[in-house]
């Protein structure tokens, strides 16, 4: 019995980069693309609608920017929240930063090649958030002073034990988890469990609530 394809909303407002993206997607034997978006309110219609495994969404969309979009589909709000894989021409820290506080688990941009792309989706598919170690260090850096820590944010992490919160640490490092696997000397299936355990724990969605929390914590400065 073969896993059932990952299932791709496309929300982009250029018909000609939309179409790209389902050529690209549906070359793929592991993915099916089940819906495309042209603004921002259908873009979450069709989310709300089609549940899809990740919803590709571009930043600048009509009538709801792709930002809002992402709140209301993957944010606090959402009582089911997707997956969203925020995709733009612009390599700005405070979109970046945007995109991530409203719910995406990742963020590329549209110049980034198509197995950069596709490996982003299956990436985010799984369960994993899509930030390079260097981009995750400088977008925290630059936002540190919204990123202070707090009682509130510091008191879930003492509920986990030493172990956790050396993988909670490293993963605030950028750190995937062949690499965590290798610096702490474990199988990477020890390092998966722990950081399924970690993300229950404190209630988080992805590792991007995680890294956040860690800053926010001060278990990372």
């Amino acid at each position: 019995m073969t896993d059932a394809p990952i299932r791709v909303l496309i929300c982009e407002d250029q018909a000609l980069v939309r179409a790209g993206y389902s050529a690209i997607f549906s070359a793929q034997a592991d993915m099916e693309v089940v819906g495309e978006a042209d603004n921002g309110v259908e873009a979450v219609e069709a989310g709300e609608r089609l549940r899809p495994d990740v919803v590709v969404m571009d930043i600048q969309m009509p009538l709801l920017n792709g930002i809002e979009a992402t709140r209301r589909l993957a944010g606090p709000g959402a009582a089911t929240p997707l997956r969203v894989l925020v995709v733009t021409t612009f390599n700005v820290d405070h979109y970046v930063y945007e995109a991530l506080r409203a719910g995406a688990s990742g963020f590329l941009l549209k110049d980034s090649p198509p197995l950069e792309l596709v490996n982003g989706i299956r990436t985010i598919a799984r369960g994993e958030s899509l930030l390079a170690p260097a981009i995750t260090r400088d977008l925290i850096g630059r936002f540190a002073d919204r990123l202070k820590p707090g009682v509130a944010a510091a008191g879930p992490v003492e509920s986990l034990t030493r172990r956790e919160r050396e993988v909670l640490t490293l993963i605030a490092e950028g750190l995937s988890n062949a690499e965590i696997a290798a610096a702490m000397v474990l199988s990477p299936e020890t390092v998966k469990t722990y950081v399924s355990r970690i993300l229950t724990k404190l209630d988080l969605r992805d590792r991007v609530q995680a890294v956040v929390l860690a800053y926010r914590s001060g278990l990372v400065s």
